[in-house]
């Protein structure tokens, strides 16, 4: 290990319901409370009218605006020991209102590795079938969109106009067309 804080011992600075503060020598940085991660879903649907990927936006309070993202929720935060692929099925019907057949786990990464120590669970939807309208629970306002892949750049350039935030996770849907 070239960095002299690797070994220095982990210290919490503040500690919430769902995540905590944290400093390691000269670092700073957040993570998960109580074991919590996320699960994050690519739904892909398969349709007559062609493939399209479903994503959500929603208001994020960090960013003051709406951020648009591929539907995901943490798993854990309710029930300790929750599997991750249960809680990914849930997410996914709770916030686009689409129940998939399967899951596939692509596996695990992390989002922004050198300020929070958070990890998700990629999952890949098949067989999607449409249950309901979706929008998320309680006050949760989270808004439904069937994009087709194919017109997907465009679309994310589209609501950059808008003045939408865009979740990293959507280069996912962006990598092939930003390597041309």
């Amino acid at each position: 290990m070239s960095d002299p804080d690797w070994h220095a011992p982990e210290q919490i600075m503040w500690e919430g319901r769902f995540i905590t503060a944290k400093t390691r020598g000269k670092w700073e940085y957040v993570g998960r409370a109580r074991g919590i991660h996320a699960a994050v879903i690519l739904a892909i649907d398969d349709a007559a009218d062609g493939r399209h990927v479903i994503l959500v936006d929603q208001y994020r309070v960090p960013l003051g605006r709406r951020c648009i993202e591929l539907p995901a929720g943490l798993v854990g935060d309710e029930q300790e020991g929750e599997d991750a692929g249960i809680a990914a099925a849930r997410e996914l019907e709770e916030e686009t209102g689409y129940r998939p057949a399967r899951l596939e786990s692509l596996g695990q990464f992390y989002s922004s590795p050198g300020m929070v120590s958070e990890s998700f669970t990629l999952f890949r939807a098949h067989d999607l079938k449409k249950t309901g309208d979706g929008g998320g629970v309680d006050d949760e306002d989270i808004h439904v969109h069937r994009v087709p892949i194919d017109g997907i750049a465009d679309q994310i350039a589209a609501w950059r106009e808008q003045g939408y935030a865009m979740d990293v996770k959507l280069l996912l849907l962006l990598g092939a067309g930003m390597l041309a």
